[in-house]
């Protein structure tokens, strides 16, 4: 079977490898090189890289819509996708005689959109996942191939993205196989349960110390990125990850009730949350007893 990728970031590399080592990728689809860093040098995407290294012929298109002649002229049978960052055309999805085929990283029809991993975080998911969609015309709205879960747990944005995106070279692969067989069975999506998140913006990052666990959810979906934060002496402190703390303690929201070898405690108006890693603005991201023994965070400080 002659296989087309479509990806771009580092979390859809280990679908590739995985779908290039199991039969024959005739080509790979990407978005075009970016400046990266502060000397702005135009760099290839983790995808485009790989297809490089291994000869694969590469399309890095600015819009994939204007091209798909030159997308029919690889040859594939069937496109899978995966965290690819533009939407297909009606023209792209006839294209391949066997389908086009989503890596989609939540447990549809919940999450569909541009921000599933952080999403199911935020919302106190105990469970997330991928699922492999036939790719319509409609946002993640196509019959479902297979799914495969996995725990949220207290992970961060970068934790569980690092799972999914393993996860998603195993969906590829068992999709690939099922595909093979000749008229795979679908299931369709309920569009009465389906939920849709928007691109996350670094505005939707602020902490507010209203209930523990809502801003414990906030500070792990923005991490790495964009980074949760609040200030202290009107200095920004991103904060990369935050547990909640089961202990009792009495203090205004926001207040640094325990600043000591045992951690760095912040009152919420409900409960309260224990800071586990975190950056002062042009600082390095430290853990919370470097901080305490750097004095940078005392009791009593107001994180607001």
């Amino acid at each position: 079977m002659k296989i087309v990728f479509a990806g771009s970031p580092a979390y859809a590399l280990p679908a590739l490898q995985a779908l290039f080592k199991k039969g024959q990728v005739v080509g790979v689809i990407t978005q075009p090189d970016k400046p990266v860093g502060r000397k702005k040098i135009l760099t290839p995407t983790p995808v485009k890289q790989f297809a490089l290294q291994n000869a694969i012929p590469v399309l890095d298109l600015p819009k994939i819509r204007m091209h798909a002649d030159e997308v029919r002229a690889l040859g594939g049978d069937v496109m899978v996708t995966c965290a690819y960052g533009q939407i297909l055309s009606k023209e792209l999805l006839s294209a391949f005689p066997l389908g086009v085929w989503n890596l989609h990283a939540s447990l549809l029809p919940k999450f569909r959109g541009a921000s599933p991993i952080q999403s199911a975080i935020l919302a106190g998911e105990k469970y997330t996942g991928v699922t492999v969609m036939r790719t319509e015309e409609a946002l993640d709205s196509g019959d479902i191939l297979l799914v495969k879960r996995c725990e949220v747990g207290d992970k961060t944005y970068g934790e569980l993205s690092e799972e999914l995106s393993l996860l998603s070279a195993e969906a590829a692969v068992e999709a690939i196989d099922y595909i093979a067989q000749g008229h795979p069975q679908l299931l369709l999506q309920d569009d009465a349960r389906a939920t849709y998140c928007k691109k996350i913006k670094k505005e939707d990052a602020r902490i507010s110390f209203g209930d523990a666990p809502s801003a414990v959810r906030l500070i792990n979906a923005m991490s790495p990125s964009p980074l949760a934060y609040c200030f202290l002496n009107g200095v920004q402190l991103n904060i990369y990850k935050a547990v909640l703390h089961d202990g009792q303690c009495v203090g205004a929201p926001g207040e640094v009730v325990r600043a000591d070898k045992g951690g760095i405690v912040v009152k919420c108006a409900n409960g309260a949350l224990s800071i586990v890693k975190a950056q002062f603005a042009g600082g390095k991201p430290l853990a919370a007893a470097d901080i305490v023994n750097g004095r940078k965070i005392k009791a009593g400080d107001r994180l607001d």
